[in-house]
């Protein structure tokens, strides 16, 4: 595939200087949408519910459920990714097990997790069906998936490819992270969600709530080393909005049977 994988053994997760820094500008907003979701319209207790993070990455997401009480476990195909994020657990006192495996073959038992999450990985598997399936298949009968990914349209080409990617002057991103023929658009998502029993319950955008000629200024002076990719991150400024046309999120709900 034309998504260079690899580029997750290869960069830092925890430092301000290094690419995934400009995670930072996601991480919160994710966070926030599904702390929402789970806590006032779902009104889960948080306190030891079963949460399995698909992609963790460095665990920047996983750290914040640990955080709000849930026993998380996050799951990465990356190595060097899986131990950033075991240290930096270390580090704040958080015990999180991690455990290495792929989203399309889950190293887990039917029915183990109350909650799957599944963020900036689905446009990086090579089964979006597949991956979606194991998924549900680890869940509990009226367990939610909860999911973000990249929409496959002319704006996000414009803005995760050229812009994050390609062109020098702007770019904050490793090349070829993503590659646009991945997006999947959220018609395509959601029917892939009823083949494997799950039913979407909602869909929102993330969008960043600066000028648009701010956000521009802000990336060229990262271009330039004037700033560092988590200044960056932290200027984008990422929050829940109605634009679904680049980035969108929602959850859906595992039958209960």
């Amino acid at each position: 595939m034309a998504v260079d994988n690899d580029v997750y053994n290869t960069h830092s997760w925890w430092h301000d200087d290094q690419p995934f820094a400009t995670l930072e500008a996601f991480t919160p907003a994710r966070f926030d949408y599904f702390h929402e979701v789970l806590t006032n319209r779902l009104r889960l207790d948080l306190a030891g519910l079963r949460v399995l993070d698909v992609g963790c990455g460095g665990g920047l997401l996983a750290e914040l459920y640990a955080k709000a009480g849930c026993k998380v476990t996050g799951m990465d195909p990356s190595g060097p990714s899986l131990e950033a994020a075991r240290a930096h657990a270390a580090e704040s006192g958080l015990e999180i097990e991690y455990q290495q495996g792929f989203a399309e073959k889950l190293p887990f038992p039917d029915g183990t997790f109350d909650v799957v999450y599944c963020c900036d990985t689905l446009e990086h598997v090579t089964s979006v069906d597949q991956a979606v399936a194991e998924a549900v298949r680890v869940l509990k009968p009226g367990g939610y998936y909860l999911y973000d990914t990249i929409n496959r349209t002319f704006r996000s080409k414009l803005a995760m490819i050229k812009m994050a990617q390609d062109w020098k002057s702007v770019s904050f991103a490793p090349k070829d992270l993503h590659d646009w023929k991945s997006f999947i658009k959220p018609a395509e998502l959601h029917e892939v969600f009823r083949r494997h029993g799950l039913a979407n319950q909602d869909l929102i955008g993330f969008a960043s709530k600066r000028p648009q000629l701010e956000l521009l200024k802000a990336m060229r002076s990262r271009a330039r080393g004037e700033i560092t990719y988590g200044e960056l991150g932290r200027r984008f400024q990422l929050g829940v909005h109605k634009d679904t046309s680049v980035i969108y999120a929602g959850y859906a709900r595992k039958a209960a049977n």
